[in-house]
């Protein structure tokens, strides 16, 4: 059997502790970057129901006082832990869309002050893509901002990251290491 000097035993160990080190910190990287993308995609899954959640909010604060008032009354006979629970998410629900639509004016406003016609655009792209009463495709709003159909998507995607900050705050920006 050969016997390893502790010279190349030290050398062998320096790069393994090394690539360990770099392994790890590429997994950190990508744990980082996963978070950013999940709030990016987390802010498009707003936007895109946004429009049957504020559909969805219209009649939940009566539906709560109905709740309230059968449960004070005891008309449901079971489990009223259900009950609650159903409650809850239609309360959740109201102050997400409250929030939501909070933002949704903060960069609207934003957007205006700028200065910048790239910004108004971009707003203009959410809104009438996500927020509108009436939805338009993609297509239609290009022809109507008299620009392609790439830079509308461009603009919502622009647009998201701006909102991810409105919505998430600090969590929301990556960090360069």
């Amino acid at each position: 059997m050969t016997k390893l000097s502790p010279r190349l035993v030290e050398e062998v160990t320096k790069v393994a502790v090394q690539a360990a080190i770099e392994y790890l910190e590429k997994q950190e990287k990508a744990k980082k970057k996963n978070k950013v993308d999940r709030r990016l995609r987390n802010i498009k899954l707003l936007l895109r129901n946004y429009r049957s959640l504020k559909k969805h909010c219209e009649g939940l604060k009566e539906d709560i006082i109905e709740l309230d008032e059968a449960l004070a009354l005891d008309e449901f006979n079971t489990d009223t832990l259900a009950i609650e629970s159903i409650k809850k998410s239609k309360k959740r629900t109201i102050a997400m869309i409250r929030f939501v639509d909070q933002m949704l004016e903060v960069y609207r406003i934003m957007c205006e002050v700028s200065g910048k016609e790239e910004d108004r655009r971009r707003y203009r792209a959410v809104y009438l893509l996500y927020i509108s009463e009436q939805k338009i495709g993609a297509e239609k709003i290009a022809r109507a901002l008299s620009t392609n159909l790439r830079t509308v998507y461009k603009d919502v995607d622009n647009a998201s990251k701006a909102l991810a900050v409105l919505v998430f705050g600090i969590d929301s920006i990556r960090f360069a290491d």
